[in-house]
């Protein structure tokens, strides 16, 4: 029998841990499928793993899927909700409203079938099919269970127009075209150069940035193959070669294609990449970090160093209106649907 506790909009009262701290923060959730009066629960039918967070998995597991699974399945078991330990990331979710408690404040209607636009390190989650249809292999994870939205969370309806899983990896990364404009937008005509072009974040926030008034754009790639997905698609005016993990060869790569940028998008999976950002940006410019692999230490004390006079920018995931105003640049732009059908 449930312990009579007021619920809280930010799910509070769904931690257990000892300490007072906010779901994301917590060690553990409480994942009860009984509602409060102001949650919603979701069938989830698809989880979108953060692609830190996945990297890192593979890579810790020398791309053995089947161990890639064992470990997320004991990560929701233990935490009740997605949160890699060593990345601190999650990723999100698709599903179909099951409940809705009667002082839900999200809109929401049993039946409806969503995107949950926070992440899955603060929802609570359980599994009840142990992904026995996900090889271990993608971002993608087909899943059946049951999660848990807060009355501060936020869920859009999938299209009808757009294939789930398409809508999916769209909205994963929707906060980063959205910041993306709203930064452009500042400038007049400002160069802009993203790091990781031709991923998902990258390709959509290339466009955002053209949409948005950019007078140059430039996308940075690590390899030949993903420069010619880039250049197919026509989202850069420039498409350069680099490791953004090397500093001077990404301060040059970006000055040799017309930089230093006034806006420098970071939207890479890997970690080490601050200082190459900071120094590709122009005095004055702004720096924005998309990527869960970013050290914001690293970021700070390396712009303290270089004596770069830059702003730099956390991307929170959350812009209002950032969910359809992705899937509009999905819509009319056919590089950004073709790179993101490619990756599915």
């Amino acid at each position: 029998m449930r312990v009579e506790v007021s619920s809280d909009p930010t799910g509070l009262h769904r931690v257990l841990d000892d300490a007072t701290v906010l779901p994301q923060a917590a060690r553990r959730l409480d994942t009860r499928r009984e509602l409060w009066p102001d949650e919603v629960r979701v069938r989830v039918e698809r989880l979108n793993l953060d692609a830190a967070s996945f990297r890192q998995l593979e890579r810790k597991h020398g791309g053995d899927g089947a161990a890639v699974r064992d470990e997320v399945l004991s990560i929701v078991a233990e935490r009740g909700k997605m949160q890699n330990p060593e990345t601190g990331s999650g990723g999100m979710l698709v599903g179909v409203v099951e409940e809705v408690g009667e002082e839900s404040p999200l809109g929401l209607r049993v039946g409806d079938r969503v995107a949950t636009l926070v992440s899955l390190t603060l929802t609570p989650l359980v599994v009840e099919d142990d992904l026995a249809r996900w090889d271990g292999r993608s971002e993608q994870v087909p899943c059946d269970g049951y999660a848990v939205l807060f009355g501060r969370s936020i869920a859009a309806v999938l299209p009808d127009d757009l294939a789930p899983e398409l809508s999916l990896a769209v909205m994963d990364v929707c906060g980063a075209p959205a910041l993306t404009a709203r930064v452009v937008g500042r400038y007049d005509a400002p160069t802009v150069a993203v790091i990781g072009g031709a991923g998902k974040s990258g390709s959509l926030s290339l466009a955002a940035a053209r949409a948005a008034g950019a007078g140059r754009t430039i996308g940075v790639i690590p390899v030949e193959r993903e420069a010619d997905l880039l250049t197919g698609a026509g989202l850069a005016d420039e498409v350069v070669l680099a490791d953004a993990r090397d500093p001077i060869a990404l301060r040059d790569a970006v000055t040799a294609a017309g930089g230093p940028a006034d806006v420098t998008v970071v939207c890479v999976d890997v970690p080490g990449c601050e200082g190459g950002a900071i120094l590709s940006t122009a005095e004055g410019g702004t720096v924005i970090f998309f990527s869960m692999a970013t050290s914001f230490s690293a970021a700070a004390l390396g712009a303290e160093g270089l004596a770069a006079d830059v702003t730099m920018l956390v991307g929170n995931g959350y812009v209002p209106g950032h969910a359809a105003f992705a899937l509009e640049l999905l819509r009319d732009n056919a590089g950004v649907r073709e790179l993101f059908e490619g990756r599915l």
